[in-house]
């Protein structure tokens, strides 16, 4: 069977899979969330709407998924989708009404939301992160084509997690563990929710890691991406990231680090590299210029439509693995979906 066919029948079976998959549900220890020390537990009121607020666009999805057929539960979103990096958004007279208002605060964590730092110290809300459990990279910062002066990091921990499906799974039980001990009334619909996460979560991840595996497929040598939050991505499928390079909308890369790039391109013969659907790609084109690679892009999944299901995950990932296939396959291998 050819690589055309192996993948097709591959990304075929993962759409299936998504629907059908039995793996049970992982079980965690209730998460205490905390705002600056301030603590919420008391029951949810259920004849009230319960105010949920996300402020990435990845929780939003596990909010919404987790809460999902629980009457009385508004998830909503903050516009944070609007930046590439999240050290540029900064909180809108909207923003503040919604964090003011919200009974629930779903945050991503690991030190990604540094915007929030003085919202929180207000918010009478309970505060859900995400990141609680998930077995977190070490930073190694934002490294920028302009110079040290701009460099800058989200922390001790890389904050990207949701790039691998299993970490969604861990950062869908702290949403769930958080609901059930708000709103134990509810508690069985929280647990098939969270089972419908769980399973397609885990379905995806094996599929995803299948196709990358395919013996006709092409080898890949090495992922330079210029957004440096595809570490998690790298990791989950076994794929060699030789750079990342943190490049600002506006910016223009030096001469060294150019050919810096331009030498791992040629050194181990890649034929793409990669921008994000939201950055900048003034370097990754002046080295396709100079190396004759392609530039494709990934999406890191700082926005999207308004939550109608789960598969909003699932195109955003499946859009990257095909990218990544493609773009070292050199041509198009057609997804059937």
């Amino acid at each position: 069977m050819n690589f055309k066919a192996m993948f097709a029948l591959c990304t075929a079976s993962l759409l299936l899979l998504a629907g059908c998959s039995n793996k049970p549900a992982s079980s965690q220890e209730s998460v205490q969330s905390t705002a600056s020390g301030t603590t919420q537990s008391t029951q949810l009121q259920t004849e009230d709407t319960v105010d949920l607020v996300a402020t990435t666009y990845p929780v939003y999805l596990l909010a919404s998924a987790i809460t999902e057929h629980v009457e009385g539960v508004q998830v909503t979103r903050l516009n944070t989708g609007a930046v590439s990096c999240l050290h540029d958004y900064t909180l809108s007279v909207n923003d503040m009404k919604q964090i003011e208002g919200a009974d629930i605060i779903v945050m991503n964590g690991a030190g990604l939301e540094e915007f929030m730092d003085d919202a929180l110290e207000r918010t009478t809300g309970t505060v859900v992160d995400c990141s609680v459990n998930v077995p977190l990279l070490e930073s190694e910062g934002h490294v920028h084509v302009e110079g040290d002066e701009n460099d800058h990091d989200h922390g001790h921990w890389d904050p990207h997690y949701w790039m691998n499906p299993e970490n969604m799974v861990i950062a869908a039980e702290n949403i769930y563990n958080k609901m059930v001990e708000l709103d134990a009334d509810n508690t069985q619909q929280y647990q098939e929710n969270l089972l419908t996460v769980t399973t397609m979560m885990n379905s995806w991840k094996s599929n995803f890691q299948d196709i990358f595996q395919v013996e006709e497929g092409p080898e890949i040598t090495g992922l330079i991406t210029f957004h440096d939050g595809f570490r998690y991505f790298a990791d989950a499928y076994d794929l060699p990231l030789l750079a990342a390079i943190e490049e600002e909308e506006g910016s223009e890369a030096s001469a060294k680090e150019i050919n810096e790039i331009t030498q791992l391109v040629q050194e181990y013969q890649i034929p793409v590299i990669f921008t994000e659907v939201n950055g900048s790609d003034a370097t990754a084109q002046a080295i396709a210029r100079e190396t004759g690679c392609q530039v494709a892009q990934l999406n890191m999944l700082m926005d999207g439509p308004e939550y109608s299901e789960l598969d909003d995950y699932y195109d955003v990932m499946i859009a990257n693995v095909q990218a990544i296939v493609n773009g070292f396959a050199g041509e198009e291998v057609l997804v059937t979906e």
